[in-house]
């Protein structure tokens, strides 16, 4: 959420227009019965929202979710991590770019601090669940921190993914110039330390897997610009006041929220998704500059 755009002037969404509680226990229902089991929580930054535990322990209880997961920017996970996990919360994703502390200042643009986000992850690793890095690699940005965060990762138990800079919403200045390839990333790691490649853990696992052959753990690559994979996408994103996309680079979603408030039973939001999804042709990845159209921010979607 840069602070550029999301500065003390910025207007917020009224409450009322946002989803609630209820109305997003309701949307996993639906999900579930359209074969959903992974539901993860993200933003913007999910721990901003009061009571999020809460919300959840409702996920959670809902039968067929499987894995309940979130992604956050880690700055506040210190102080939620315990209840987190008591609320039934199954994994956490961090995002985390840099060690060095002027260039993660740089790429988070709100003067979060680099120990903060590490305490965060500790915290959660001694709550006992498993943890994931996310870093964006941006070449002239944050290219060197590769081995640094790599060599990290390894010593922390952590599984880092690394991701290619993607043209996610208008406002990041992407250009091809910047994309540092899986190939790459993976021949610099190759660099540290030996490696093998990991099969799937299931259809339609975004990133690329590989392993160390010293046993510490594994990390992944996300080649969405250099290898696409719509066709195994299984994605789909659900905004905070309730817009449905079926791509992380939509122009547009559907307007869930409106079925929600109007629709008195659980089978016509089913339909609604179910319908939803049945009409999606997305495959921006593999389309990608043949139909340049305006896309939401990653701030806004999540990832």
């Amino acid at each position: 959420m840069p602070s550029e755009v999301f500065g003390p002037g910025y207007q917020f969404l009224p409450r009322d227009e946002i989803l609630n509680f209820d109305e997003l226990v309701r949307t996993v229902r639906a999900g579930v019965e359209l074969g959903v089991s992974k539901v993860r929580l993200t933003g913007g930054e999910p721990l901003l929202r009061r009571g999020v535990e809460d919300l959840v322990a409702m996920i959670a209880a809902v039968p067929g979710v499987e894995d309940l997961a979130m992604t956050t920017n880690g700055i506040l996970l210190n102080h939620h991590a315990k209840n987190l996990v008591a609320a039934g919360l199954d994994r956490v994703t961090v995002s985390l770019d840099a060690l060095d502390e002027e260039i993660f200042a740089k790429m988070n643009g709100v003067g979060a601090k680099v120990d903060r986000v590490l305490l965060g992850i500790r915290s959660v690793q001694e709550s006992g669940l498993p943890v994931k890095v996310n870093m964006v690699v941006q070449r002239g940005i944050n290219e060197q921190e590769i081995v640094p965060m790599i060599r990290w990762s390894h010593d922390a138990g952590v599984i880092l993914r690394f991701i290619e800079f993607m043209d996610v919403g208008e406002t990041n200045g992407w250009d091809t110039v910047e994309v540092v390839t899986a190939e790459e990333i993976l021949d610099i790691v190759s660099e540290q330390f030996p490696v093998e490649e990991v099969s799937a853990a299931y259809p339609g696992e975004v990133a690329k897997r590989w392993r160390f052959l010293d046993g510490a753990g594994e990390f992944g690559i996300i080649s969405s610009v250099s290898q696409p994979f719509c066709g195994d996408c299984s994605r789909l994103r659900v905004s905070a006041e309730g817009k449905v996309f079926t791509c992380l680079f939509a122009s547009e979603g559907a307007d869930l929220r409106d079925c929600l408030r109007s629709a008195v039973a659980d089978r016509d939001v089913t339909e609604f998704i179910r319908g939803l999804w049945g009409r999606r042709k997305d495959r921006y990845s593999e389309e990608r500059g043949e139909d340049e159209r305006p896309k939401a921010e990653m701030s806004y979607l999540g990832g």
